[in-house]
């Protein structure tokens, strides 16, 4: 009976995640182009070609350098937006409302907007105020393009971290503090020795939800910059900007090279599940010591 009242969900789970999954990896061992029938089975050829391709081992490592600083600064943000919401500051509500709202941006239409932003709101106000380092767009320098990407996100996502933060605060027994306050513990002390090592589980989950959002950026990454601006990389142009999720579109939409695209998604697979299971198991573990 139990059986019977899963088929459904497992006969959608099967169709939408468990076939595409498995025909996925045959065609990344194919010359796949999106039209032909006619398939050529090329075994590991595409994976060969893809790790001696400077675009894709270039947004490899953007991808790592640009997961690494959402991870800190989203987390940073987030739990300090969630110490402010959680104090006694009047209007705390209202701020955890405003901090929550730009998570319901969509990133194709949020990227929009802060190319808007970057292109010409602050370029135009820095010449007005004579701030010749931000006449130009952040996101035109390929030096300074993933520090604009990363502060979008962590614009949009800190609020939605910070919720996750506010519920592990708020399910810490308010006279747990209060007693410590009255030993004489002063903030500093209540924050590093209750509150943190309290909320040991949330970090777990915090930090898994920003690394894996983070390593698979796509929307915004392709309205915002869309790869750019050019750059050179193992003496070949590449897009500086341009993250994994962004390559593998590139690869197999616009370059209808559908074959080459599905392994890149396969290793980009792989890569992203290692980290994440090997991310929780530092967290979890680190739960315990706490």
């Amino acid at each position: 009976m139990n059986a019977l009242f899963l088929a459904p969900v497992l006969f959608a789970f099967t169709m939408v995640m468990v076939i595409p999954f498995f025909l996925g990896i045959y065609y990344s061992m194919t010359d796949f182009n999106g039209v032909r029938t006619d398939l050529t089975f090329v075994g590991l050829k595409n994976y060969e070609t893809m790790f001696s391709d400077p675009l894709f081992l270039h947004s490899f490592l953007v991808t790592v350098e640009y997961t690494v600083i959402n991870v800190i600064f989203v987390n940073v943000v987030a739990f300090a937006l969630s110490l402010m919401v959680t104090s006694n500051l009047k209007g705390r509500n209202f701020l955890r409302a405003g901090f929550f709202v730009p998570n319901l941006i969509g990133g194709i239409v949020l990227g929009y907007i802060w190319q808007f932003v970057f292109n010409n709101v602050i370029t135009q106000t820095a010449a007005s105020l004579g701030l010749n380092f931000l006449t130009k767009s952040l996101i035109s320098n390929k030096d300074t393009v993933i520090w604009a990407m990363s502060l979008v996100n962590v614009w949009q996502y800190a609020g939605y971290i910070m919720m996750i933060y506010v519920a592990a605060i708020q399910g810490i027994p308010a006279n747990l503090m209060e007693a410590a306050s009255v030993d004489g513990a002063n903030y500093w002390t209540r924050l590093t020795k209750i509150l943190i090592p309290m909320m040991a589980s949330s970090f777990t989950i915090t930090t898994f939800l920003t690394l894996t959002n983070s390593f698979k950026q796509f929307d915004l990454n392709m309205s915002l910059t869309n790869g750019g601006p050019a750059g050179m990389y193992m003496m070949k142009a590449v897009k500086t900007s341009e993250l994994l999720a962004l390559n593998i579109y590139n690869t197999a939409i616009t370059k209808n090279m559908w074959g080459d695209g599905q392994a890149r998604a396969v290793i980009f697979f792989i890569v992203l599940v290692c980290i994440s299971l090997v991310q929780v198991a530092i967290n979890k573990r680190k739960e315990v010591e706490m």
